[in-house]
């Protein structure tokens, strides 16, 4: 019977996993939590294009500020646009009740959304919207289908125009053939084309969405940051204690020999 159950929690794991995180190809990145340029990058755009409808009520702007180098007054002068302080959460002005009246549901609050979908989710997510007539918004996604969120970045982005179903690019991918210029990973071959121009060329919008997500990342556990920084400590104090309770337990025992 203990083995059965074993197994079973063995087996169920992975469905788990896939539950939270989605299923289909997802593009990797490496996030960098050290990285402080890209983390403010990043910060920058959250703020410019997910807060007009995401909170990160969870975060504040001053303690983000201090973790990633910058300097408070700046993020109050820069960063935040209505009448918060730095030193308060990251909210928006938008409320729950009359978000969900114009998107028929509220926004979610995106402070821990790395952590409940992964880096590589949201990385994927946020560069492969095509445009679908059929949708309120106009756009698709080929990792969330009939999406109810529109492509905020399609300034930066361009349209991209889907050349093949939404079921072969939720297995396979939107990105044509070629190199992923931030995983050095082949890309796979059902591909799109983007229609038109954005502001940003496609290698430049894959940075600028490799760095939101990275900021993402930082504010699911802030703490991470502190916690290597200990880890760090921690180690070398036990490397260094090491020899001195080697040395003590030689000195307990020498008589004993």
């Amino acid at each position: 019977m203990k083995k059965f159950l074993i197994t079973l929690v063995m087996a169920v794991l992975p469905l788990t996993a896939n539950a939270a995180g989605g299923s289909g190809h997802l593009d990797h990145m490496d996030v960098d939590l050290h990285n402080q340029a890209s983390l403010q990058r990043g910060m920058k755009t959250f703020v410019n294009y997910c807060m007009g409808c995401h909170s990160a009520q969870y975060q504040r702007f001053e303690r983000a500020a201090i973790d990633l180098g910058m300097d408070p007054e700046l993020v109050q002068e820069h960063l935040i646009f209505g009448d918060q302080k730095v030193g308060e959460q990251m909210t928006i002005a938008m409320s729950a009740g009359d978000a969900g009246k114009w998107f028929g549901n509220p926004p979610p609050d995106l402070t821990l959304e790395a952590r409940l979908r992964g880096p590589d989710w949201i990385y994927t997510y946020l560069r492969s919207f095509y445009a679908d007539d059929s949708r309120p918004w106009g756009v698709n996604n080929a990792v969330f289908k009939d999406v109810g969120m529109p492509n905020v970045l399609a300034p930066l982005q361009g349209v991209q125009i889907a050349t093949c179903s939404h079921e072969e690019m939720a297995l396979h991918g939107m990105r044509g053939e070629g190199v992923d210029p931030l995983t050095n990973l082949p890309l796979n071959s059902c591909s799109s084309i983007v229609k038109g121009t954005g502001e940003l060329s496609p290698e430049e919008f894959d940075k600028v969405v490799y760095d939101l997500v990275n900021f993402m990342a930082y504010i699911g556990e802030p703490s991470k940051l502190d916690s290597h920084r200990i880890g760090t400590y921690v180690l070398i104090f036990l490397v260094l204690f090491f020899f001195v309770a080697f040395a003590l337990k030689k000195e307990y025992w020498r008589d004993v020999h």
